[in-house]
C-alpha cells in the first residue's frame, strides 16, 4: 500500500475501502518559480504605521521584472446602490382611460364622416343641368341632330328636391355665333361645324338668353331611349286622363310606345308634349325604386353608355341620383313655359315659332335658377 494512504480495518479485521484516508501529496502541487522566490527573499518590506485601527499596509516595490500575472492587483471597491423602486401604474385605470379615449376618437370620427356626407348631399351650391333629347338618325354623324327635347333641371342649395323647366323646341331666340333661330338648332349647327360641340353650344344658348348659369348637360339619343326603356323591361305611366291614345290609369309602355308617347303631337301641341315628357321621367325614376327592376340595372347601364353623354362629373352622380330618387318619392317641382309666356309668330320664311314674353318668363326663371 502507498505511504500516502492510511488504511482502516472493519471490526472483523478486513480492509474497508470506504475508510481509506488519502493524505495530500506535496508533489501534486506545482512549485513556485525560482525568480519569484528570489524576488520575495530580497524584497525589503516597509511597514507604515496605521493611522487608524486598520491593519498596517505593506508597500512593495518591484525592483525585478516580475511577470504581470504575479504582480498584486489593486481592487477598487464598487459601491452598489440599492435598486430604485418603480411605481407600477394601475392596469385597470390605464385600460379604462385607453377605452375612454378610444370611444372619444371613434365618436369624433363618426361626427366628421356624417358632416362630410351632409355637406356632400346637401351642399349649399346650386347645380343646374340641361337635359337634351337628340333627334339623331343612324346615317348622321355620332351626335348630329336637333335637340327636340330640352329640360332645364336644378338642384337648389341644401334641399335635394329637383326643379324642372321644359323649354319649347320652337322658342325663337338668338343663337350665339349665329343668327336668330329656334333654340333646338343650337345643338345641330354646332355639331355640323364641329362634331362633339353641340352640348356646349346648347348650354351657351340657354345661358345667353335666360341669363342663368348652366353647369352641366346630358344628351340622350332618341334611338337609344327606346333601347334603354326596353332594357329596363318597360315603364309604367299612370295617366290622370286619356292622352296620346292611352287610357287613363296605369299604362305599361315598351321602348317604342314610350317614345311615341313623349313625342306625340297629333292630338296636342308642344305644351302638352312638355308635360308628357316630365311625366314619363318621373315614372321612369319611380321604376328604379322597384327592387324587381334592380337585376336589370347592369343591362340598362350598358345600353345607356352607348346612347348617353354628359359632362356631369362622377363625384356628383351620387348627389344627383339621391336628389332624383327623393323627388320621385316627394314629387318633382315641375314647370313649363306655358302659353302666357310666349307669343305664336310666323317668320318671314314661313316658319311657325314662339316668341318669348320675357316680362312674364323672367320671374319664373329667376325663382327657379337664381
Amino acid at each position: 500500500m502507498n505511504d500516502n494512504h492510511i488504511e482502516n480495518q472493519d471490526p472483523d479485521g478486513s480492509e474497508s475501502r470506504f475508510n481509506t484516508i488519502i493524505k495530500p501529496d506535496s508533489a501534486a502541487q506545482p512549485p513556485l518559480p525560482v525568480e519569484f522566490e528570489s524576488w520575495m527573499d530580497s524584497q525589503p518590506v516597509q511597514v507604515t504605521p496605521a493611522q487608524t485601527t486598520q491593519e498596517p499596509q505593506v508597500v512593495a516595490t518591484n525592483t525585478l521584472n516580475v511577470p504581470t500575472e504575479y504582480q498584486p492587483v489593486n481592487v477598487v471597491p464598487v459601491k452598489i446602490e440599492p435598486p430604485v423602486p418603480v411605481k407600477v401604474a394601475n392596469d385597470t385605470n390605464h385600460a379604462f382611460r385607453h377605452t375612454k379615449n378610444t370611444k372619444k376618437t371613434g365618436f369624433w370620427l363618426v361626427m366628421v364622416c356624417l358632416l362630410l356626407i351632409f355637406i356632400f348631399f346637401f351642399t349649399p351650391v346650386r347645380t343646374t343641368t340641361l337635359v337634351l333629347g337628340i333627334d339623331w338618325r343612324p346615317s348622321d354623324s355620332p351626335w348630329l341632330g336637333r335637340s327636340d327635347t330640352m329640360i332645364l333641371t336644378t338642384i337648389p342649395p341644401v334641399s335635394p328636391q329637383v326643379s324642372m323647366l321644359s323649354i319649347p323646341r320652337d322658342l325663337w331666340l338668338t343663337i350665339p355665333n349665329h343668327y336668330d333661330n329656334r333654340i333646338n338648332t343650337a345643338h345641330y349647327f354646332a355639331e355640323l361645324e364641329t362634331p362633339g360641340s353641340g352640348m356646349q353650344a346648347a348650354k351657351k344658348a340657354v345661358e345667353a338668353n335666360f341669363s342663368i348659369n348652366v353647369d352641366y348637360a346630358i344628351r340622350v339619343k332618341f334611338t337609344g331611349f327606346v333601347d334603354i326603356v326596353d332594357a329596363f323591361g318597360g315603364v309604367t305611366v299612370n295617366l290622370p286622363e286619356a292622352l296620346s291614345g292611352l287610357e287613363a290609369g296605369p299604362n305599361h309602355l315598351n321602348g317604342k310606345q314610350a317614345l311615341a308617347f313623349v313625342r306625340d303631337r297629333k292630338a296636342s301641341d308642344d305644351f302638352f308634349r312638355q308635360a308628357r315628357g316630365q311625366l314619363f321621367i318621373t315614372s321612369a325614376i319611380k321604376e328604379v325604386l322597384n327592387p324587381l327592376k334592380w337585376p336589370r340595372i347592369p343591362a340598362v347601364l350598358a345600353v345607356a353608355a352607348a346612347n348617353i353623354e354628359t359632362d356631369l362629373p362622377i363625384w356628383l352622380w351620387p348627389r344627383t341620383a339621391y336628389a332624383l330618387i327623393f323627388s320621385a318619392v316627394k314629387g318633382f317641382d315641375s314647370h313649363t313655359l306655358d302659353r302666357t309666356m310666349v307669343t305664336p309668330w310666323v317668320t318671314d320664311e314661313g316658319a311657325q315659332v314662339l316668341a318669348p314674353n320675357w316680362e312674364v318668363m323672367n320671374p319664373l326663371i329667376d325663382s327657379l335658377f337664381k
